[in-house]
């Protein structure tokens, strides 16, 4: 009843917690005394004058209050640590000295104990009425009130010092990085909040055991997804068709039209009697050398490379003079090589001029190192006023580069040169007053992991310098008067390719055509269709290299004309178009020329391709001219039998269709003997040689197609091997050009023994050619009498000449019959193979 009369007292109360009562030891209170019930008033007991309780009347100062400042109740007590004192046991007698009424008001705790209920977790509160006025009403810190009010910030009200104030848009600053910088910290705290409920959801792995599945479980998934998103985003999913490349028509002309496919095998429609076309051509010998600069792109840290290619493909004399006894070095006496490199770093600049100053043979761009940001440029750039050759030093041929814009200009010749520079070039500096050197014909541009045949590049260069220019096209008028009297005579199909205006070329390519390319000219109305069309280009217009996709030159290597590159140098347009893949930055450009369509783009995909180990695309094996003419052959016999199953399945009525550029190319085409494309390449048995595992990887070699079942054993296939001068079929170029993806220095080495080295002449095709020799001897002179040697009678001659000649014959026999062997066997395993292919 007490507690329901205190709880509908009207009086204020205090709510003093529990441990800031002021209380009394234990043993001032016997265990037998008995309490006095009574919530509100307590009998004090005899205590000793230091622990009698003080009033609490606020008008009566007293001199030493036992309160804290910081309590929020005045009159409450100190703290105690003691809590035996709150429940006393003794009864207290009125003769005591200690009234009734003189227990402490200030408390709220009953000193009646509870000794059967057990102590409640939390502090009891009692609401009892006190006679002890306080500031403060209520208890802040019970928690059977609300939420109590916060108080502002103790520097909220703070005066604002002068280093804190801010003025006009710095305030606004100020601000914004306040408000970012909570952002940030907004972000943190909410990325922490998830990780904690991710931590702690129930499915989150706890043991050692969950985790290491878990983490096996994404590494599986990690890789997975790697391996899928690679395979989507990979264009090249399928082997290209490069035996067809080396039968048929290459494109040679202008720019490559955007409407054709870019998985089109053909430019034109192929005819039926189709005869592959030779190289060299018959009169290569009467063109004079074209002047080649290769600019091979490099890095400061590229020094083994370098080294590599000084000592093989830029100085070597198969490289240079070609196969067989060679020219002398005629044909690339006017080809030199040099390395281009951006700045280098600091820890290599010393290192890199000391290698400059050994070699001469490096040229620093004023650029940062880099692939795809303007190092191709900067090199074109640098090319159109620095790049010099050596002159021609033969003035008897029948054709030499006359009448171009930059024949005239010249230069001193060098004070030196480097040991890889033409021979010509060496020769004529030992003279008194060497000839000054000229502006090349191309600027090519390779990358360092390109095995380059020198000889070989400079003679289809050659072959394009002398062709005749495209024609111009024909005005404007005219070429839209011809387009519609073409749709009047006949009307447009939906198989005709679509014809791509400026406008849509530069929104395919993503760039800027110059005003000069689209304006037409104020006075065109006035010209009629006999006026003349405008001249050829005086200077040779070529980009030459590796068509890929119908779109774009290949990065290995590829060639611009001297007139194409000083245009790239000058051009403003072509400045805003540096960054990007390389490659493809400069086929636009070539496509935004002026003249665009009179340049010839001249693509090679046979004699470039990359190494056999690549596993590429546009990886097989080293290909000589040989293995080309028996590919050709077969591709040929293809050519025919398609273009009578087209002739079959049309109708009596039309003609055969030829083949043409949407007819697919046989799966077989991409066969190749040494390697197979998506897979690792292998040795065709394990226990090859160094030599022997070179010779595996000449494609169509009897030495790749060795297995280890028996059919074709190693040593056999090396001694019916073909040698350099048969590979060449006895000419001096016509084989590879660029090798390229060369990512190893061992794949570097393979390739220079696989083309620089071997021997001419093998030693059965030596023991063949002299007993075809001495065959042919004794068939022109039947009668002639052998020597007799010295002290030997002459019946015993005879005799012994018949045995001689009994053992070369049995020789020759046996040769003839392991020739004949090795021959049906490479049969048995080429007709295995092609099976294969075609399966």
């Amino acid at each position: 009843m007490s507690f329901v009369r205190d709880l509908f007292h009207t009086s204020p109360r205090s709510h003093v917690p529990l441990d800031h009562v002021t209380t009394l030891q234990d043993e001032q209170y016997p265990i037998a005394d008995s309490p006095q019930p009574g919530p509100s008033t307590t009998l004090l007991h005899d205590r000793p004058a230091d622990l009698q309780p003080v009033p609490c009347d606020p008008l009566v100062d007293s001199p030493a209050p036992p309160y804290e400042e910081g309590d929020f109740n005045a009159c409450s007590p100190r703290r105690s640590t003691d809590r035996s004192l709150l429940y006393p046991t003794r009864s207290v007698e009125p003769s005591e000295g200690y009234p009734p009424s003189a227990a402490s008001v200030c408390s709220t705790a009953t000193n009646t104990p509870l000794p059967s209920r057990a102590p409640s977790p939390l502090p009891f509160y009692y609401s009892g009425a006190s006679s002890c006025s306080s500031d403060s009403e209520s208890e802040p810190e019970s928690p059977l009130l609300g939420r109590p009010h916060r108080q502002p910030p103790w520097r909220a009200a703070e005066r604002r010092r002068w280093w804190s104030l801010s003025f006009g848009s710095n305030n606004a600053d100020g601000w914004r990085r306040r408000r970012r910088w909570r952002d940030v910290v907004w972000g943190l705290r909410t990325c922490k909040r998830v990780v904690r409920r991710l931590v702690r959801h129930p499915l989150f792995p706890k043991t050692p055991v969950t985790i290491l599945l878990t983490l096996l479980f994404l590494t599986i998934f990690g890789v997975s997804l790697t391996f899928l998103l690679i395979y989507i985003l990979n264009p090249d999913k399928e082997p290209l068709p490069w035996r067809g490349y080396c039968t048929l028509p290459q494109h040679s002309g202008g720019p490559p039209s955007l409407s054709l496919s870019s998985s089109a095998l053909l430019q034109t429609p192929l005819p039926t009697n189709l005869t592959p076309s030779a190289f060299p051509p018959p009169e290569f010998d009467m063109l004079a050398p074209a002047g080649v600069f290769v600019g091979v792109f490099s890095m400061d840290t590229a020094v083994e490379r370098r080294m590599l290619v000084r000592s093989t493909w830029a100085n070597h004399r198969r490289s240079r003079e070609g196969a067989g006894d060679g020219d002398g070095g005629l044909g690339t006496s006017r080809t030199v090589v040099r390395f281009i490199m951006g700045q280098p770093r600091k820890d290599w600049e010393r290192r890199v001029k000391l290698e400059m100053e050994t070699y001469n043979d490096i040229v620093i761009l004023p650029v940062q190192e880099n692939m795809n940001s303007g190092k191709t440029h900067a090199f074109f750039s640098w090319a159109a006023n620095h790049s010099w050759v050596p002159p021609l030093y033969q003035d008897d041929f029948a054709r030499m580069p006359e009448e171009f814009s930059y024949t005239n200009a010249t230069i001193p010749a060098p004070p030196i040169l480097a040991s890889h520079d033409p021979v010509w070039a060496h020769r004529d500096q030992l003279k008194p007053s060497p000839q000054p050197w000229v502006r090349p014909d191309f600027v090519v541009k390779a990358d360092d992991d390109s095995f380059v045949m020198l000889a070989e590049l400079e003679a289809r260069l050659r072959v394009e310098l002398y062709k005749e220019p495209l024609p111009p096209p024909p005005p404007p008028s005219v070429r839209k008067q011809s387009t519609s009297q073409q749709s009047l005579l006949r009307p447009r199909s939906d198989d005709d390719p679509a014809i791509l205006d400026f406008n849509q070329i530069a929104s395919y390519f993503d760039f800027a055509i110059a005003p000069y390319a689209t304006r037409t000219p104020p006075t065109l109305a006035a010209i009629s269709s006999e006026v003349p069309a405008e001249p050829p280009s005086r200077d040779p217009l070529v980009f030459w290299g590796y068509l890929v996709k119908n779109r774009f030159m290949a990065g290995e290597l590829y060639a611009l004309s001297f007139a194409l590159v000083d245009w790239v140098s000058k051009d403003p347009a072509v400045k805003a178009m540096t960054r990007g893949a390389e490659d493809k930055q400069t086929s636009k450009w070539i496509r935004a020329h002026p003249q665009a369509e009179q340049v010839r783009w001249s693509s090679e995909r046979c004699w470039i391709y990359d190494h056999p180990r690549a596993g590429t695309v546009y990886s097989h094996g080293f290909l000589f001219p040989s293995e080309v003419r028996r590919v050709q052959e077969g591709v040929i016999r293809d050519v025919q039998r398609l273009a009578q199953q087209l002739a079959k399945e049309s109708s009596t009525a039309a003609l055969a269709l030829p083949v043409g550029q949407n007819v697919p190319a046989p799966e077989k085409w991409s066969h190749s003997t040494v390697s197979r494309f998506g897979s690792r390449y292998s040795p065709p048995s394990g226990d090859l040689s160094l030599d022997y595992s070179v010779e595996a990887l000449v494609e169509g070699s009897d030495m790749s197609m060795v297995h280890d079942d028996g059919s074709l054993s190693a040593d056999l296939a090396w001694k019916y091997r073909e040698g350099r001068r048969k590979r060449y079929a006895g000419q001096r170029i016509g084989g590879t050009v660029v090798v390229h993806f060369i990512k190893k220095n061992m794949w570097f080495l393979e390739t220079a023994a696989a083309l620089l080295h071997g021997e001419d002449m093998t030693p059965l095709e030596r023991a063949l050619e002299e007993a075809r020799a001495t065959e042919g001897a004794e068939s022109e002179d039947p009668g002639a009498s052998r020597p007799v040697s010295a002290g030997v009678p002459s019946g015993s001659s005879d005799t012994d000449g018949s045995h001689l000649m009994g053992e070369t014959q049995d020789s020759v026999a046996s040769t003839d019959s392991d020739r004949t062997n090795a021959r049906s066997t490479r049969t048995m395993t080429r007709r295995r193979i092609g099976a294969q292919g075609q399966s």
